[in-house]
């Protein structure tokens, strides 16, 4: 009679062990599909102009970014992106002195592409950001210049923002005021010395030698800021005091040939009245007289 076998019965210690080792194996393979240490959360803003960037390039995974005030609810934008950036201008220029939170969320594209993603994906918080006083301020551009004898005038020309009021893009010194100001830098073109002036306005006005050129540049600068404050510095221009010189000539010739032509119409008009009213009168003597 043969005795039938008995079923095996596992050691607890080897039922523990082969549990571990598949949980291990799970691990291992969710980790290839999904990495989740996003890092280097970067706030990129000039002008207003804002990107959020992040690190690293997805391998089998994409990102999505929310974005919001530190009181109002998330707003979900660039949706499950394989990009390590996102241009969250359109919603920081609605108010750029509000304080903006965002957060990089990463899915797995195998969960995607089934039944989705269950639960909430891992993410990795970006510092705070407040456009107003942490964006950076773009290179300005002398709009015109014109040196009349000991007297330079310099005009700066406001950048445009992506910051709208009505309908209609505002300039930084709409949105900053009085808190935007200019640093002029300038100096005679023969020499190294730079001097500077620092206006609130959108002008300058300075006192120079007269004769002299001198070359200049302007920075942007918000003195109440910690950070950022000023711009990088425009592109040099320079006077050139002889065509000033020869345009105040070319004027003052033009005048005096001006006039001198007017003289000698007028001198003609003059000379040739005068011989037609001595001809009159040559006749009339040379006529024999009338015998009644």
């Amino acid at each position: 009679m043969t005795i039938p076998a008995r079923p095996r019965v596992l050691r607890p210690e080897t039922t523990v062990a082969r549990t571990l080792l598949l949980g291990w194996v799970l691990a291992q393979v969710d980790g290839a599909t999904v990495t989740t240490d996003t890092y280097n959360l970067t706030w990129k803003s000039t002008n207003f102009k804002t990107i959020l960037e992040w690190e690293p390039k997805p391998i089998n995974h994409v990102y999505t970014v929310q974005i919001s005030t530190k009181s109002g609810d998330w707003k979900g934008k660039c949706f499950h992106t394989t990009n390590t950036e996102c241009d969250l201008t359109e919603e920081i220029v609605k108010d750029v002195k509000q304080t903006y939170l965002a957060r990089v969320l990463t899915y797995p594209v195998r969960n995607l592409n089934t039944t989705g993603y269950a639960g909430e994906p891992p993410f990795e918080d970006a510092p705070e950001f407040t456009p107003y006083l942490e964006t950076k301020l773009g290179q300005p551009v002398i709009q015109s210049f014109e040196q009349v004898g000991t007297k330079l005038n310099v005009t700066v020309q406001d950048a445009r923002t992506l910051v709208r009021k009505n309908g209609t893009f505002l300039s930084l010194r709409d949105v900053f005021g009085k808190d935007l100001n200019y640093i002029l830098y300038y100096w005679k073109d023969s020499s190294t010395g730079k001097k500077t002036a620092k206006t609130n306005t959108n002008e300058f006005l300075i006192d120079v030698d007269e004769g002299n050129n001198y070359c200049f540049k302007v920075q942007a600068v918000i003195p109440s800021r910690k950070t950022n404050q000023k711009s990088s510095e425009s592109l040099f221009a320079c006077t050139s005091q002889e065509k000033g010189v020869f345009k105040e000539m070319f004027f003052i010739v033009g005048a005096v040939v001006f006039v001198v032509i007017i003289f000698i119409i007028i001198l003609s008009v003059s000379l040739y009245k005068c011989r037609k009213a001595r001809a009159r009168g040559s006749g009339k003597e040379s006529s024999p007289l009338n015998i009644s």
